[in-house]
C-alpha cells in the first residue's frame, strides 16, 4: 500500500493543476480548452501530447500513453505511485503526514499490474489488429473515430488465444489473470479468456487504475454485455464507470447525471457533459448511493422512458434518497436514450431535457396523472401504493415532510393518515450487489444454526433462478431443458416453474394470464424485481442459481460422510461444483460470516 490515505491522495489530486505541472517540463501552447505539446515519452518533435484540464489527465495521440498527475510523474521520471503523489503534494504546498509503521507492499498490487498489462494490449489490439476492423467500423459508425477510442482507453478482445500467449510473453503469471478475472479456469483445469471477439470498455478504480473490463459482443451471442466478476481489486456493486473523472465535475456542476449504459457515458462526455457516470449493468445499489453522495447531494437520473427503465429509474430513486440524496428525473422523448438523443440533436437537444427534469416523487406524481389514477377510490388507493415507498425512502426530514404534503395535497388524504402509513412500513431493503447478497440476507435476519441455514441458501437460489426466467424469454426456454423441476423445494417456486416450463415459447407478455392465481403474486414480484437485470448479468445469475440447485442434494449427502469419506468426495464435488460447494462451505461456518 502507497501508506497515504486515500482522502489525501483526492485532496492532493483535486489540488494540482495539470497544466501547470506537465509545463514544468514540456512547453505547451493553448489549443481551444486544450494544451498542447511535444510527447516526453517517445521523444516527439510535434504537439501530439494533449492536456486535457476539464479531465485533469494527458494523452498522446501518437504514442498513445495517458494519465492524471501521479502517472505523469510516475511515466516521465520512473516514480513508484506513492513517490509521485509526494512530488506532486509537494508542489502543491499539501503536507502528507508520515506513518510510524512499515508497510508491507500492497497484496493486491499484481492483480492491478495484470489489468494494466491487460489494457494496454487490448487497447492496441483495437489500433492495430486486422481482426479488430469490425470494432473500428462498428465504432466509427456510431460516432467514435479512432483516435477518439484510442482517448477513451476503448479496445478489443479477439476470438482465439492470442491474449493468454501475449500476457506469458509480457511476464504476466496465470494465476494473476485467473484472480483478476481476464481468464478463466475450466472444470479440467485449463483455462481460456473471460473476453473473446469483444469491444472492451475499461473500468477504474477512483484512483484511476483499470480493475475491470465491461465487453459488448460483436456479432451474435449472449451475453450481449459481459463484466468482468468480482475480484479482490473490483466490486461491482460499490463502483461507477466513469467516476474517476467524472467526480471532479461532480463536485463542480453539484450535480451527478447517472445513465444506463457505456455508450450513454461515452456519448455524454463527448458532448462535452463530464459529470456523468453509470452503474455496471445491475440496479444502483447502497453502495453506489454512498459514493455519489460523497460528492454531490443531488443526482439527475437519465434513465430510458419505457417501462423498465422507469421501473429502474424509481428504484434507483428511492434507493438515492434512503441516502439523503436530492433526486431529480430527466425524461427522454419516446425511444430515445442519451447516446441516440446526443447523435440526432446534439448537446442542446439533451440540455433542454435535463432543464425540465423535475422531483423523483413529482415525476411519480405526473405518471399516475395522466394515467387517471386519482380517479376514483381504487385508483386512488393504487396511486397511494405506488407514491408511499418513495415517502419512506426519503431519510431527510424536510424533504419527507415537503413529499407528506405534496401527496396529501393531491391525494385528498390527510397527512397524519399517510405519515401513519409510511411508519407501519416495513424498512426497506437496499439494493446491493449481486456478490453480496448473502451478507444482506445475514444481517437482515441472523440464520438459526445449520440446517435453516442450508435451507435459506437453497431458497435464495430458487427465487434467483425464477427472477432470470421470468425477465428472459431466452433462458425460460433454456431451462425448460436444463432444469430439474424436483429442484425446487419450496412450493410455490415448483408451481411457478412448471408453469414457466410448459410455456417456455409463451412471450413474457402473453404469460402472465396463463399462470396459476396461486402464482400471480409470487410473478409480479418477480417481474418488478428482475425487470433491471441485464444481457450482461442474466447468464452469470442463471448458471450461479441453477448449479446451487443442482448441487444441493448432493451436499446433504456430502454432510453424512464420514470425515475420511469427505476428504475423497470434496475433490469430487468442487471440481463440478466449485462455486456452489464454496458457497455452501462459507454458508456452513457461522464463524466467516459472524459480525466483526
Amino acid at each position: 500500500m502507497s501508506g497515504i490515505p486515500d482522502d489525501v491522495i483526492e485532496q492532493v489530486r483535486d489540488t494540482a493543476d495539470i497544466v501547470s505541472i506537465v509545463g514544468d517540463s514540456v512547453d505547451l501552447k493553448r489549443t481551444g480548452s486544450d494544451y498542447r505539446g511535444a510527447c516526453p515519452f517517445h521523444g516527439g518533435t510535434h504537439r501530439n501530447l494533449a492536456v486535457i484540464p476539464k479531465k485533469a489527465m494527458f494523452y498522446c495521440y501518437v504514442c498513445h500513453e495517458a494519465g492524471d498527475v501521479f502517472s505523469f510523474f510516475m511515466k516521465r521520471f520512473g516514480m513508484d505511485y506513492p513517490t509521485a503523489v509526494r512530488e506532486v503534494a509537494r508542489k502543491v504546498g499539501i503536507v502528507i503526514p508520515e506513518r510510524s509503521e512499515r508497510q508491507g507492499p500492497d497484496p493486491n498490487e499484481p492483480y492491478f499490474s495484470a489489468a494494466a498489462v491487460a489494457h494496454d494490449w487490448f487497447a492496441r489490439q483495437l489500433r492495430e489488429s486486422p481482426e479488430a476492423a469490425g470494432a473500428r467500423s462498428y465504432l466509427e459508425g456510431r460516432g467514435f473515430p479512432a483516435e477518439v477510442a484510442a482517448e477513451l482507453g476503448l479496445g478489443f478482445a479477439p476470438r482465439r488465444g492470442e491474449f493468454q500467449a501475449a500476457m506469458a510473453e509480457l511476464g504476466v503469471k496465470e494465476d494473476d489473470l485467473v484472480t483478476a478475472g481476464l481468464v478463466v479456469r475450466r472444470e479440467d483445469g485449463s483455462v481460456g479468456p473471460r473476453f473473446r471477439n469483444r469491444l472492451l470498455f475499461p473500468i477504474h478504480d477512483l484512483r484511476g487504475r483499470v480493475v475491470a473490463f465491461g465487453g459488448r459482443l460483436l456479432g451474435p451471442g449472449e451475453p450481449k454485455y459481459l463484466n468482468s466478476p468480482e475480484t479482490p481489486i473490483f466490486h461491482k456493486g460499490k463502483s461507477l464507470y466513469n467516476m474517476h473523472v467524472a467526480r471532479n465535475a461532480i463536485r463542480r456542476e453539484e450535480d451527478a447525471l447517472v445513465v444506463e449504459g457505456y455508450f450513454d457515458v461515452l456519448r455524454l462526455v463527448q458532448a462535452g457533459l463530464e459529470h456523468v457516470v453509470a452503474p455496471l449493468g445491475t440496479a444502483l445499489t447502497g453502495e453506489q448511493a454512498d459514493l455519489l453522495k460523497r460528492y454531490t447531494k443531488t443526482v439527475t437520473l437519465l434513465y430510458d422512458s419505457d417501462a423498465a427503465g422507469l421501473r429502474a429509474t424509481f428504484r434507483a430513486g428511492d434507493e438515492l434518497l434512503r441516502h439523503d440524496v436530492r433526486v431529480r428525473v430527466a425524461t427522454l422523448p419516446a425511444g430515445e436514450d442519451p447516446d441516440t438523443l446526443v447523435q440526432k440533436g446534439g448537446a442542446a437537444a439533451l440540455q433542454a431535457v435535463l432543464d425540465d427534469a423535475v422531483d423523483v416523487l413529482e415525476r411519480k406524481i405526473q405518471i399516475l396523472e395522466r394515467k387517471g389514477w386519482f380517479d376514483g377510490v381504487e385508483h386512488r388507493r393504487g396511486a397511494l401504493d405506488r407514491l408511499l415507498p418513495t415517502i419512506r425512502a426519503a431519510s431527510n426530514a424536510i424533504t419527507r415532510e415537503l413529499y407528506l404534503s405534496r401527496v396529501a395535497e393531491r391525494s385528498g388524504v390527510s397527512k397524519d393518515v399517510l405519515l401513519a402509513e409510511v411508519e407501519s412500513m416495513p424498512a426497506p431493503r437496499s439494493h446491493l450487489s449481486h456478490a453480496s447478497a448473502p451478507e444482506a440476507a445475514r444481517r437482515a435476519s441472523p440464520p438459526a444454526r445449520s440446517a435453516p441455514r442450508r435451507g435459506r441458501m437453497g431458497s435464495v437460489a430458487e427465487t434467483e433462478l425464477l427472477r432470470v426466467l421470468v425477465a428472459s424469454d431466452d433462458y425460460r426456454a433454456r431451462a425448460a431443458q436444463e432444469v430439474q423441476a424436483e429442484w425446487f423445494e419450496e412450493p410455490t417456486h415448483r408451481m411457478l416453474f412448471d408453469a414457466l416450463a410448459a410455456a417456455a415459447g409463451v412471450p413474457a407478455a402473453e404469460l402472465a394470464a396463463r399462470l396459476p392465481d396461486a402464482v400471480q403474486g409470487l410473478w409480479s414480484e418477480l417481474r418488478e424485481s428482475g425487470v433491471t437485470l441485464t444481457e450482461a448479468v442474466l447468464d452469470d445469475h442463471y448458471a450461479s442459481a441453477s448449479e446451487a440447485l443442482e448441487f444441493r442434494p448432493l451436499w446433504r449427502e456430502y454432510q453424512q460422510l464420514s470425515p475420511a469419506e469427505k476428504l475423497i468426495r470434496k475433490k469430487e464435488l468442487d471440481a463440478k461444483y466449485s462455486r456452489a460447494f464454496r458457497k455452501a462451505m462459507h454458508w456452513q461456518n457461522p464463524r466467516s460470516r459472524a459480525p466483526k
